[in-house]
């Protein structure tokens, strides 16, 4: 059985009288560092990229060149929550921020959307559903999770040049055995989430200087 995602919940949600759909998700709540980012797609169901999947499922090339056609023929928007606001707020509430966000910042704003996970955002004022494993089986999520993910490494290959020795330009940022072993030798950057586990207890137990 095929596990690609389809049309059946943009489907549903016209045949219930919406016009304009959107599929949100985010990534980067595992990082120790940088921002969580958003997308949100309003894709055009007639004209539809082929190819579109869970980007944890598609090749870095396979990601690019649907990045590509998705922004040729889609209403997209990405936004992220800062590491300060990390910190302030927590990672699910800072990752809602975000898709709040990038919802807003569509060209034309949506009367339905589809959030990948379990919970919609509090401050969500319009008709919204969640879908657990969304980016597997809704193409409109599936769009905004590859669209999310290759805004995010890249921007992790921009901070990997600014900070270098930590290897974001290969984990993003998430607690691979180099990355937590950096911290211990290099120290804590300022694009450190300060209230994940691992780099708080390295500042409490001042095993290293911060950067």
């Amino acid at each position: 059985m095929s596990t690609a995602p389809d049309t059946r919940f943009e489907q549903a949600a016209l045949a219930r009288g919406f016009t304009r759909i959107a599929g949100v998700d985010e990534v980067g709540r595992g990082p120790l560092c940088g921002p969580v980012t958003a997308a949100a797609v309003v894709l055009d169901l007639s004209c539809l990229p082929e190819g579109l999947n869970d980007s944890k499922k598609l090749s870095a090339k396979r990601r690019a060149a649907l990045v590509a056609q998705i922004t040729a023929t889609a209403d997209v928007s990405v936004a992220h929550a800062s590491v300060a606001e990390i910190d302030a707020l927590n990672i699910l509430q800072a990752s809602h921020l975000a898709m709040i966000r990038a919802i807003e910042g569509l060209k034309t704003p949506p009367d339905h959307v589809l959030i990948d996970g379990n919970r919609l955002p509090k401050a969500l004022t319009i008709s919204a559903e969640a879908i657990v494993k969304g980016d597997a089986r809704s193409v409109s999520i599936a769009a905004a999770s590859i669209l999310a993910k290759e805004i995010r490494d890249a921007l992790m290959v921009d901070l990997a040049q600014q900070y270098p020795g930590y290897g974001w330009e290969r984990n993003a940022g998430y607690p691979t055995r180099d990355h937590l072993q950096a911290l211990l030798d290099l120290g804590v950057t300022p694009v450190h989430r300060r209230s994940f586990k691992p780099v708080h207890n390295i500042l409490c137990q001042d095993i290293s200087v911060t950067r």
